[in-house]
């Protein structure tokens, strides 16, 4: 039986993006996401229009994708309610958020150098997508706070052990295991992999029989 129900949240399974932009200064800002999509070698990224990440990109125009893998769940929870704005929103300041100038050290994670854009890579993540924005868009109804930013991918970048042997253009899917993100908490391989900061800070109850894996 089917029942008419209003979520909090459409979070039914999106991968996890760890997205590195340049700041003002030169340094890295770098915030976990999870409302991407791709479509041929352009993605769509939806983002809180008041983030240091959305400033960054209508500014810079670049930005690298970083995809998590399961792995990876811890570095992205200690993200979670961290922001590189140093004036923090009130919608966030509710939700527990702070400010955090380097968001790399405070993740445990390393920056490497990207070859066509100024924003580093994570070393960490399987997989790096280089990108250049398009355009930024306004999203939902008005008010929303929300941006639809458009960005093509430049350069991609994989580790070698998720490629087909012998290929350079197809991933093994067997072998790619991506940081999941369901209804705010941290899934892999099916699994629940890690507690999620942000599930607490939106008020969302943890999953029923939920496993968390090694």
């Amino acid at each position: 039986m089917h029942l008419t129900v209003e979520p909090r949240v459409l979070y039914f399974g999106t991968p996890v993006v760890l997205l590195s932009t340049s700041n003002e200064d030169g340094s890295a800002n770098l915030a976990p996401m999870s409302s991407a999509w791709w479509v041929d070698q352009s993605c769509m990224l939806g983002l809180d229009e008041t983030s240091q990440t959305t400033e960054n990109l209508i500014k810079t125009r670049e930005c690298v994708l970083n995809l998590a893998s399961s792995e990876l769940a811890g570095a992205v929870d200690r993200l979670a309610l961290l922001t590189g704005s140093r004036v923090v929103p009130d919608h966030k300041l509710r939700k527990g958020y702070r400010y955090e100038r380097d968001k790399f050290k405070a993740a445990g994670l390393t920056e490497t150098a990207s070859e066509k854009v100024r924003p580093p890579r994570v070393a960490q993540c399987p997989v790096h997508l280089e990108a250049v924005v398009d355009r930024v868009h306004p999203f939902g109804e008005e008010g929303s706070g929300l941006v639809a930013v458009e960005a093509r991918v430049v350069r991609v970048h994989v580790e070698e052990s998720l490629l087909v042997p012998g290929t350079r253009r197809h991933i093994d899917a067997d072998r790619w295991d991506p940081l999941i993100m369901k209804f705010c908490e941290l899934y892999g391989n099916s699994h629940k992999v890690h507690p999620s900061r942000l599930a607490s800070a939106w008020g969302i109850p943890g999953p029923t029989g939920a496993t968390t894996a090694g």
